[in-house]
């Protein structure tokens, strides 16, 4: 694939560790004397390797690791260690590493998050305080509002979600939602280097079942909800909630807040290991803490939370809808679980919590236009709750413009487009990612179901996107609104394995611009 790839974020100055240390450290076979060598880094693909590096090479979905051992010295890797398997296969080559030592160990995988943190010095007792969210909707907004509070009340913070890395200030853009292991250290490193006192994770499924989160013990872990998602990585509902209960492991957590607005939140309940509080926005829950909205409007959402010891927040989000508040209270109330004193973050939020959400129902229109929202919400359940969030401050029409991913859980489409159509007044189907998948089906199979759920609705299939969001703006008047789910914060498109650049912000304010509105 043609990629535009951030590079990974490290420290500036690393303190080496001894080769021999590390193998006292996992019990490995000591390395000869003259064979010691300072490990400043550690890599598990040679495209991020440095020299000074610990190589792990293992096994992978084509090849093993160990194919590459060879390129990894060249480029400066000091030590490598891999599996009996990867042992065999460079005996097997003919290149000479007798002065980089190979280290044999059992599942380098399950090992690799605290290779890292031991190479890096993420130790116990010199780390900042650790958040990490999970959820289907919800975790990278949660993410945000931890540490736009965490900041207000004078911390110096750190983040990582599927958009962004924020270091003491420093953004820069995402490579994945939650980095491999070793980036992720790295990450962190470069984090304490700045001083970071508090850092907030988003945590994704697949970092979970992956180990990209191993070697981290979080201060408070949070749960938003579960919904119908990714349904092509686990077999259904039930093996993508065991993908996230880890989470709540003594292993990777010490508290955790659970969020009762889907039932799988009483599994995190029962099934944690930590102690955990709850958390719900829903009327007749029983729960720690209550969130209730008190008013919404396009520029911000306002809200109560209430729990123990009688303690009261009452503040705003500048984001739209019901389902941000509930993920600000959820923030909140991590917060506090974390010892931070309910007072000081009252103090903190009073004229509300100063987070921007990039592409989460971000609003790109002047104030002379329809309201235009682009938003990253790829889920029936994110098309649910931010179409009731805009309907309500809606006094127009509302228009929704979307598309499906192509190449990746295709049993949820049936379900977004039902909940598109009667959602909206109008819908407008457009190409997203189609990948390797041929757009003109995509588009085919989401018209089709919904027409079958709402066979009257007006609606059009309109390609590329540029054609669709200007086709949207040529039908919205004063007071309407257009809702544009699934590009988000992203700036290209992937088409046939090339990422190719493309802002739906931007696309949306120049069709604005094109029609007349400010």
């Amino acid at each position: 694939m043609t990629e535009n790839i951030p590079p990974i974020l490290r420290p500036d100055n690393v303190t080496g560790v001894s080769l021999q240390n590390l193998a006292e450290q996992f019990k490995l076979e000591t390395p000869a004397r003259e064979h010691n060598p300072l490990l400043t880094g550690i890599s598990m693909n040679t495209a991020d390797l440095r020299p000074g590096d610990l190589f792990v090479a293992m096994p992978g979905k084509k090849t093993h690791g160990a194919n590459f051992i060879a390129r990894a010295i060249e480029l400066g890797a000091v030590a490598v260690i891999t599996d009996s398997a990867g042992f065999e296969e460079l005996r097997k080559q003919s290149f000479d590493h007798q002065d980089v030592p190979v280290l044999v160990l059992g599942d380098p995988r399950s090992h690799l998050g605290d290779l890292a943190a031991f190479v890096y010095g993420n130790n116990a007792g010199n780390m900042p305080k650790l958040f990490a969210t999970t959820g289907t909707n919800g975790k990278t907004s949660t993410t945000y509002l931890i540490e736009a509070i965490l900041r207000q009340m004078g911390e110096v913070t750190g983040l990582t979600s599927t958009a962004e890395r924020h270091i003491a200030g420093e953004k820069i853009v995402s490579r994945l939602t939650t980095p491999e292991s070793p980036e992720m250290h790295a990450l962190i490193a470069r984090m304490r280097e700045k001083s970071v006192t508090a850092i907030a994770i988003e945590v994704s499924a697949q970092a979970l079942s992956q180990q990209r989160v191993d070697g981290l013990i979080f201060d408070v872990v949070g749960f938003t909800n579960l919904s119908h998602d990714h349904l092509d990585d686990y077999a259904d509902m039930q093996e993508y909630l065991e993908a996230k209960l880890p989470l709540f492991t003594k292993t990777r957590a010490l508290r955790g807040v659970v969020c009762l607005d889907t039932k799988y939140g009483q599994d995190f309940v029962k099934r944690s290991e930590v102690p955990v509080v709850t958390i719900t926005s829903e009327l007749g829950v029983a729960a720690d803490w209550h969130v209730a909205v008190t008013s919404e409007t396009p520029s911000h959402t306002s809200f109560v939370l209430a729990g123990p010891n009688g303690v009261t927040i009452r503040t705003r989000v500048f984001l739209l809808g019901a389902h941000m508040a509930a993920n600000a209270g959820l923030a909140i109330a991590m917060l506090i679980e974390a010892g931070f004193d309910p007072n000081k973050i009252a103090a903190a939020i009073k004229n509300g919590i100063d987070a921007y959400l990039p592409g989460r129902t971000e609003l790109v229109s002047g104030p002379n236009s329809p309201n235009v929202y682009v938003d990253f919400g790829h889920s029936p359940d994110a098309f649910l709750n931010t179409l009731a969030a805009v309907r309500k401050v809606t006094t127009g029409k509302l228009i929704m413009v979307f598309g499906a991913d192509g190449d990746r859980d295709a049993t949820k489409r049936p379900a977004m487009a039902k909940v598109a159509a009667e959602g909206s007044d109008i819908l407008v189907i457009t190409d997203h990612h189609p990948r390797f998948e041929d757009p003109d089906s995509i588009r085919e199979s989401l018209m089709n179901s919904a027409l079958q759920a709402r066979p009257e609705i007006e609606i059009y299939n309109v390609s590329p996107p540029e054609a669709a969001i200007r086709k949207a703006v040529s039908l919205a008047q004063p007071g309407d609104a257009i809702y544009w789910a699934g590009p988000g914060h992203q700036d290209y498109r992937d088409i046939k394995g090339v990422r190719t650049p493309y802002s739906a912000r931007a696309q949306a304010r120049e069709a604005l611009k094109e029609a007349g509105w400010s």
